[in-house]
């Protein structure tokens, strides 16, 4: 869990349990560089200009091929690949986390509905979830 977490969020013991990890466990430092290429990742997408995304993107390319590793190589592709949307993101800070919650909410109540034979009843209870949901949100006055 050590690896997944944000370097900002580490507190002194966990940089140094880390550091320890990386001195005794990853003796070529595949590890450390897949880790910075993580780190660096992060720096980029919260980044709050396009020349501090663009400097970002410069050193995530040198840490990647410094890296040599398949893995880190394709996830420097998909964010070549990805990057016009990765800059609205910068611009504009939009994601589709609502979209992406609604879809998750719709696919519980198909779970849990066992198998509607009614499709409007099966419609009829997503918007009243997603109703109910709104009201919780924006309550009367």
């Amino acid at each position: 869990m050590l690896l997944l977490r944000g370097a900002d969020s580490l507190s002194e013991a966990a940089k140094a349990r880390l550091e320890k990890v990386f001195a005794t466990d990853d003796p070529i430092g595949k590890l450390k560089a897949a880790w910075d290429v993580k780190e660096q990742v992060r720096t980029l997408l919260r980044t709050g200009s396009l020349e501090d995304a663009e400097l970002a993107k410069e050193d995530l390319e040198r840490l990647v091929k410094e890296s040599d590793q398949p893995e880190t190589t394709r996830l420097w592709r998909t964010l070549c690949r990805w990057w016009t949307e990765i800059e609205v993101l910068i611009v504009t800070g939009a994601t589709t986390g609502k979209v992406e919650a609604n879809n998750t909410s719709i696919k519980h109540i198909k779970r849990t509905g066992r198998g509607f034979v009614n499709s409007t009843n099966y419609t009829t209870r997503i918007m009243l979830r997603s109703a109910a949901r709104t009201a919780v949100n924006f309550p009367l006055q």
